[in-house]
């Protein structure tokens, strides 16, 4: 048994769609969720910025030793994938097993991917896919301007302004008729009710996210690194009480986070 913790990270409230879904798969597990708010959106961030970031999330987690680290954040995974595989504790992103998962949706209709801009601009979801479904015509998409909505509470489906953000988003990809969608942004999953009502129930919605829970708790079983009493610990670069109240009302219970000073980009 290994009672050490999983680490979660991602640059705000999204990467709280991972911690749901891990904690569904593996109840018992320890997890220290960090959510890099002082430094919101990633997606807005250059390359360089982005992979600087990484590394002092990554050593965030280390802090706390560990055992498996998610990098909950589609952004992270397409320009920092790298950096992932090099480091000493086993990480994940959320490209791959999502990618992975989209690619298995049968049929000869477009597939579909939104993310970040900088995810979008970095190419790799689109690369990835292209690799395992050469004949499958795929329609990507940035939509910057899902983060800050989701940051700002603009969360619920009947929401006017996050109607109209869906809409003017996802219009290319209804258009092109795409049999299934990746939320390659795991903020993205907060929204799906909105995202589903705009398409229809007829394309599939996967989730980076729940996607990346079901890699994680593979390995972990694969790797006997199981155990742990169930705990979880939340952190933010932002202030405490604001992201606190922000994911209490997300997750649909009290959560505490605790404030950690926001780390610069040197």
């Amino acid at each position: 048994m290994d009672n050490r913790a999983i680490g979660i990270f991602d640059s705000g409230l999204g990467g709280l769609t991972a911690v749901e879904a891990l904690r569904k798969l593996m109840p018992w597990e320890n997890i220290v969720y960090f959510a890099d708010s002082a430094r919101v959106p990633y997606g807005a961030k250059s390359r360089d910025e982005l992979l600087i970031m990484t590394r002092q999330d990554l050593q965030f987690m280390a802090s706390f030793s560990a055992k498996f680290v998610i990098a909950a954040c589609g952004t992270v995974s397409s320009n920092a994938a790298g950096i992932l595989e090099e480091f000493p504790i086993p990480c994940i992103g959320v490209l791959k097993p999502g990618i992975c998962e989209l690619s298995c949706v049968p049929g000869s209709a477009p597939l579909g991917i939104i993310a970040t801009s900088a995810s979008i601009r970095a190419g790799a979801f689109r690369r990835e896919l292209e690799g395992m479904c050469p004949d499958r015509d795929v329609v990507d998409l940035a939509c910057p301007d899902f983060v800050p909505l989701i940051e700002g509470g603009h969360t619920e489906p009947g929401d006017v302004e996050l109607q109209e953000a869906v809409e003017r988003s996802l219009a290319p990809a209804k258009a092109a008729g795409i049999a299934a969608l990746l939320l390659g942004c795991t903020h993205y999953g907060i929204i799906a009710p909105a995202i589903r009502n705009y398409l229809g129930p007829e394309v599939r919605l996967i989730s980076a996210s729940e996607s990346s829970a079901r890699e994680a708790c593979l390995r972990l079983s694969q790797q006997g690194l199981t155990g742990g009493s169930g705990e979880t610990l939340y952190y933010t670069s932002g202030p405490a009480e604001e992201f606190s109240a922000a994911a209490s009302r997300l997750l649909g219970r009290e959560i505490h986070a605790r404030h950690v000073p926001p780390l610069e980009i040197k």
